[in-house]
C-alpha cells in the first residue's frame, strides 16, 4: 500500500512536478473518452498508458456499433465523445441494420480500419491542448483515509491528482489461454497489470473474474472467397457522428452530394466500401470441437472466470445448440493496409493444432492459413455495484471506474462509461453536481442503471431489450435528446449546438408544412402516416432537406401517436423514480418487510425508489412499505421487531 504517511520515507520514488486534476489509468475506449471529457471540460489531465503505441486499440473486431451497441455509440458521440467522429473517419464499411423493423431498432455498424482508427484516436489525443500523455504501468493507487490521491507507476514515479478514472480494461491480473497453453497478459504481446487489483482491495473494492475471448486471423489470399456470399455496405453511408458537415476547414466534412465520403477518410482514400463475406461452419466443424472439448481451459475446469453468454465462443455454440447444423461466420476485413481478416463468430480457447482443423472446416477456408490464433483471456473486475451513478467508487472517494474493469463488453459499453466517468471526475473538480443520464434519456443511462443497481455476474452486454423507452431512445434523436446536456457540461462546443439548432428548425418547420399542406382533402401529414408511404414517395416533398432531416420529420410524424403514450409512461415512471431515498432510513425497523427484500435493500443501498423498484428479488408491495416509512419521516420508524 502506498499510503501518504509513509510517501516521505521512501527516497526511492519519485514525484511528478506538475499535479493533475483528472489521472486518467489505461488508455483503450474507456480511458481515451474519459480524457478527452475532462479535458474538453477545462480539467488539466494526464492519461496513462503501458504503450502510447496502443492508444484506442481494438484489440478484437474493428467494429464499432451493432444492435443497441450502435445506439450508444451515437449517444458519445451526441454528448461530445470522439468515437463516432473516428468511426466515420477509418471505416471500411458501413450499414444500417433492422431496417425491416421499426425505427427503435435501427442501428448502425461500422467495419474500420483498426490501424488507422487508432492512430486517429493517437491523433486526436495528441492534440487535445488540456491532456498529458505519458508511456507507465500504474502499480499503486496513492490513498489516505479512503481517498484516492492519486498513483504510482512500476518505476516507482508518482503522480497526485484531485480525482482518479481506472479503465484498465482486461489487464488485471490478466491471463491468456489457448489450450493448456497459459500467459500472462491483457492483450496478445502486452503483459498484465499484476499489482494495481491489491492497491484497488486495500481501498475496500471487491473483485471478482469474468472471461472473454477473440477468434482467430485468416491470410486473406488463402481463403476461397468465390465460395462465398458478399455483403456489401449501404449507401448513402449511414455515419454515426451528427456532425459531419459543421466545418469545410476540419479533417472531417463531407460533401452533401452523392456518394461523397469525409476528406481524408479511408472511404476517401479507397473510393468506396469494401465487401464483407459471408460462410459458416459444418457438421465436420461441430464433430472436431465434440472431440476436443476435453482441451478447451474452458470445458476443463482451467478458466475461472465467467465468459460472455451473449457472445459465446464456437464451442459453446456446438454444445448448446447441438441440433443445429451450422452456424454463420462473417469474414471481416481488419483494414486496408493488412491482408488480416477477422473470423466473426468463431471466438475460441482450443489449441493452436485443432483451430487449424476447425478452420479448415469452414466453407472457403479450406485451406486457410492462420495468422493470429485464437485465444481466452480471464481478468479481474469491480462488482459495479461499488458504484455512486457517477461511476465513483462508493467505498473510497475520488476514484472512479470504466469500460470492462466494471463487467462489461464491448468497445462502445466502455466508451459510454469512460465518458461519463471522465465527466464526472472533472465536474467533482470544478465542485460540480455530477451528469447522471436517466433510463429514460439515454441508453447510456440504462447501461450505468443496470450495472449498479443489479450488478452482474457474466460481461454485460447492451440491448435494445434493455430500454423500457426505446421508442424514445432511437439513434436517429440521440443529438437532439442529449447534445445540450453535452454543451451544457462543457464537453460539446457551441457551433454544434448551432447545428443542432439548425437541424431542429428544419424539422419543425417541414412538420408544420406537412400539416398545413393538402393532397386532395387530406394533410400530407396524414398521407405520410400510411403504412406504405415513405417519405421519398410523398407528394410535394421538400427536395432540398437533407437525409437526416427526412428520417427525423417521417418518424416524428408516423410514430407521434406512440410517442406521446411513452412520453406518458415517462411521466408516471419519473414520479417514482427521481424520488431520493433518505439516509435516514433504516430498513431493519420496517415491520412486514420481507426478510430477502430486507437483506437486498441494506445490501444494494439504493438511491432512489426507481433504483430501488429494479432491484431482483424486490417486489412492488415492498417498495410500498418503503413509501410508507418514507411519508412518515425519522421519527416514526421504529426499532427491527417493534410493532406498530
Amino acid at each position: 500500500m502506498r499510503c501518504i504517511v509513509c510517501l516521505g520515507l521512501m527516497n526511492m520514488s519519485f514525484r511528478y512536478p506538475k499535479n493533475f486534476d483528472v489521472i486518467v489509468v489505461g488508455a483503450g475506449h474507456a480511458g481515451v473518452e474519459a480524457a478527452l471529457a475532462a479535458a474538453r471540460i477545462g480539467c488539466e489531465v494526464l492519461m496513462l498508458t503501458t504503450n502510447v503505441d496502443t492508444i484506442g486499440q481494438m484489440s478484437c473486431n474493428p467494429a464499432i456499433g451493432g444492435l443497441a451497441k450502435g445506439h450508444l455509440a451515437r449517444e458519445i458521440d451526441a454528448l461530445g465523445g470522439e468515437m463516432g467522429k473516428c468511426t466515420d473517419m477509418t471505416g471500411l464499411q458501413f450499414r444500417m441494420l433492422n431496417l425491416k423493423k421499426g425505427p427503435a431498432v435501427w442501428a448502425p455498424r461500422a467495419q474500420c480500419d483498426k490501424k488507422a482508427y487508432q492512430f486517429r484516436m493517437k491523433w486526436v489525443c495528441e492534440r487535445e491542448p488540456n491532456l498529458t500523455i505519458q508511456q507507465g504501468q500504474v502499480s499503486e493507487l496513492i490513498h489516505k483515509d479512503r481517498e484516492v490521491l492519486g498513483v504510482e507507476t512500476a518505476m516507482g514515479v508518482q503522480y497526485f491528482s484531485k480525482t482518479t478514472v481506472i479503465t484498465t480494461g482486461t489487464f488485471l491480473r490478466g491471463l491468456m489461454h489457448v489450450g493448456d497453453a497459459k500467459q500472462k497478459g491483457g492483450r496478445s504481446g502486452e503483459a498484465a497489470e499484476t499489482g494495481l487489483s491489491g492497491s484497488l482491495q486495500e481501498v475496500g473494492l471487491g473483485l471478482g473474474r469474468l472471461k472473454t475471448g477473440t477468434p482467430p486471423r485468416l491470410l486473406k489470399r488463402s481463403i476461397d472467397f468465390s465460395q462465398l456470399e458478399e455483403q456489401p455496405g449501404d449507401e448513402p453511408v449511414p455515419y454515426f457522428s451528427f456532425w459531419k458537415d459543421i466545418d469545410k476547414d476540419e479533417m472531417f466534412y463531407v460533401e452533401q452530394s452523392e456518394n461523397s465520403y469525409p476528406k481524408g477518410s479511408i472511404l476517401n482514400q479507397i473510393g468506396g466500401q469494401l465487401k464483407c463475406w459471408i460462410t459458416s461452419t459444418s457438421a465436420k466443424t461441430a464433430s472436431i470441437i465434440r472431440e476436443n472439448l476435453h482441451k478447451s481451459p474452458m470445458y476443463s475446469g482451467v478458466i475461472d472466470g465467467v465468459g460472455p453468454r451473449y457472445c459465446p465462443s464456437i464451442e459453446d455454440k456446438i454444445v448448446r445448440f447441438e441440433d443445429k447444423e451450422s452456424h454463420q461466420i462473417f469474414l471481416e476485413p481488419e483494414g486496408i493496409a493488412t491482408d488480416e481478416i477477422y473470423v466473426n463468430g468463431f471466438s475460441t480457447c482450443l489449441p493452436f493444432e485443432v483451430q487449424i482443423e476447425m478452420v479448415r472446416t469452414i466453407k472457403g477456408c479450406e485451406n486457410a492459413e492462420i495468422l493470429r490464433p485464437a485465444y481466452a483471456v480471464e481478468y479481474d473486475f469491480a462488482s459495479p455495484r461499488q458504484l455512486h451513478p457517477s461511476l465513483e467508487s462508493k467505498p473510497c472517494r475520488n476514484l472512479f471506474l470504466a469500460g470492462q474493469i466494471n463487467g462489461t463488453s464491448g468497445y462502445e459499453e466502455a466508451g459510454a462509461q469512460g465518458l461519463m466517468a471522465g465527466i464526472n471526475a472533472a465536474l467533482r473538480v470544478q465542485a460540480k453536481e455530477p451528469l447522471v443520464l436517466r433510463r429514460d434519456q439515454a441508453y447510456i443511462g440504462v447501461l450505468i442503471d443496470d450495472l449498479i443497481t443489479k450488478g452482474t455476474l457474466e460481461p454485460y452486454r447492451m440491448f435494445t431489450s434493455r430500454a423500457e423507452y426505446r421508442l424514445l431512445l432511437r439513434q436517429d434523436n440521440a443529438d437532439m435528446r442529449l447534445s445540450e446536456i453535452g454543451n451544457d457540461k462543457g464537453v460539446l462546443s457551441g457551433r454544434y449546438i448551432d447545428v443542432l439548432c439548425k437541424k431542429k428548425i428544419a424539422v419543425e418547420n417541414e412538420i408544420e408544412r406537412l400539416e398545413k399542406t393538402f393532397e386532395g382533402s387530406i394533410s400530407l401529414a396524414q398521407v405520410l402516416r400510411r403504412n406504405d408511404v415513405n417519405y421519398e414517395t410523398l407528394p410535394q416533398r421538400d427536395e432540398a432537406l437533407t437525409e437526416e432531416v427526412r428520417r427525423q420529420v417521417e418518424i416524428t410524424v408516423k410514430y407521434a401517436g406512440y410517442v406521446e403514450r411513452q412520453e406518458a409512461e415517462v411521466a408516471r415512471f419519473r414520479t417514482m423514480e427521481d424520488k431520493q431515498i433518505p439516509d435516514w432510513l433504516d430498513y431493519a425497523g420496517i415491520t412486514g418487510l420481507r426478510n430477502e427484500a430486507r437483506q437486498k435493500l441494506i445490501d444494494h443501498q439504493p438511491a432512489t425508489l426507481g433504483q430501488a423498484s429494479r432491484i431482483s428479488g424486490i417486489s412492488p408491495s415492498d417498495i410500498s412499505l418503503v413509501m410508507v416509512h418514507m411519508k412518515r419521516g425519522p421519527k416514526k420508524t421504529k426499532a427491527a421487531g417493534v410493532s406498530e
